[in-house]
């Protein structure tokens, strides 16, 4: 479904910091491929298709959005998939490997010292020789090829809404970079005054500002006149890592608002807005434009391991992810 739409939050706390919040609902563009994870995607898919290769092979957590999605992805373009998993095989029985086996990923189980060297050149080389008809994408499909697709969304935000900041949670770099791209900037015609806000999800992300700066290209980069800032004290204890009190309030936040915010990506971009607000942060006045990024998908993992707390669960309980088929 696209464009995807927008809507406007209501919450006391907005009123009282005299705020205005809107939020781009990507999570509803597809029911399984949802948020950037689609927009990212397809261009490499594309890739793919032009060089006329099998398939796609990339990399990810036993628990990753970006495996789940890919792996879709590919079998609805006819493309074969393979997944690098960190991690052991008994994985491949948990909720969101059983779903990429469904749909034809060959799921191939490394340890972490090999997982750490999956941007390393020479292992690159190694993985391009014995899969020379596939394209390698990297671990949450950030790569050159994906800004093109965030960049449509930042040109539909500029149909859509006018805002004075755009916050959306960051996990490998490519979406921000996608928005900051010079093509969003001269499609969309932004304005100098608006700014894009990134809320990184994992512990110790600093080095993530460079991964960005990289992706956008050193021209974008020191051309840009949309500022723009990576927030890394917000990850409410590392990835995929939060407390009760954090699951709580998100469950508030839920049941207010009625929108679904899972717990590891669009859910620490909100709580950061919240925060963010009771430090003054914002000026009265300012337009505020959440991205929902979509990964409810991994809903189904957080109960599977019964991470989540009894509350929100209850507030998710509609959104709950169905079953995966029976190995």
């Amino acid at each position: 479904m696209l464009p995807s739409p927008v809507q406007p939050l209501e919450h006391p706390l907005f009123q009282q910091h005299g705020v205005r919040v809107f939020i781009k609902r990507d999570d509803l563009i597809h029911p399984i491929i949802s948020g950037n994870k689609w927009r990212k995607l397809k261009g490499n898919l594309a890739h793919a298709k032009a060089l006329k290769k099998k398939g796609v092979l990339t990399f990810g957590g036993a628990y990753s959005n970006h495996i789940h999605a890919l792996a879709y992805a590919c079998q609805q373009q006819g493309l074969a998939s393979i997944g690098i998993i960190r991690g052991e095989e008994h994985y491949q029985s948990n909720y969101t490997l059983r779903w990429a086996k469904h749909w034809g990923m060959t799921l191939s189980f490394v340890d972490r010292e090999t997982y750490r060297q999956r941007y390393q050149q020479g292992f690159l080389d190694e993985l391009s020789k014995a899969y020379p008809d596939y394209i390698i994408v990297p671990e949450g499909g950030s790569n050159s090829l994906a800004l093109s697709g965030m960049a449509e969304m930042m040109i539909e935000l500029s149909e859509q809404q006018q805002f004075d900041t755009l916050m959306l949670p960051v996990g490998s770099g490519g979406s921000i970079a996608g928005l900051l791209s010079n093509t969003t900037k001269q499609a969309a015609n932004a304005q100098s005054s608006q700014r894009v806000l990134g809320v990184a999800v994992l512990k110790n992300a600093e080095y993530l500002v460079n991964e960005i700066k990289q992706l956008m290209g050193k021209e974008t980069s020191s051309s840009s006149n949309t500022s723009w800032q990576l927030l890394t004290e917000h990850h409410c204890g590392g990835y995929a890592k939060y407390s009760v009190e954090d699951a709580n309030r998100l469950a508030d936040i839920i049941e207010i608002t009625g929108v679904p915010f899972e717990p590891v990506y669009s859910g620490k971009m909100v709580l950061a807005l919240f925060k963010l607000l009771e430090q003054g942060y914002f000026a009265k006045g300012q337009t505020i434009m959440l991205l929902h990024t979509g990964g409810l998908q991994g809903i189904g993992g957080q109960l599977e391991r019964n991470l989540m707390p009894e509350r929100l669960t209850k507030a998710l309980q509609s959104h709950l992810p169905s079953a995966p088929p029976a190995q």
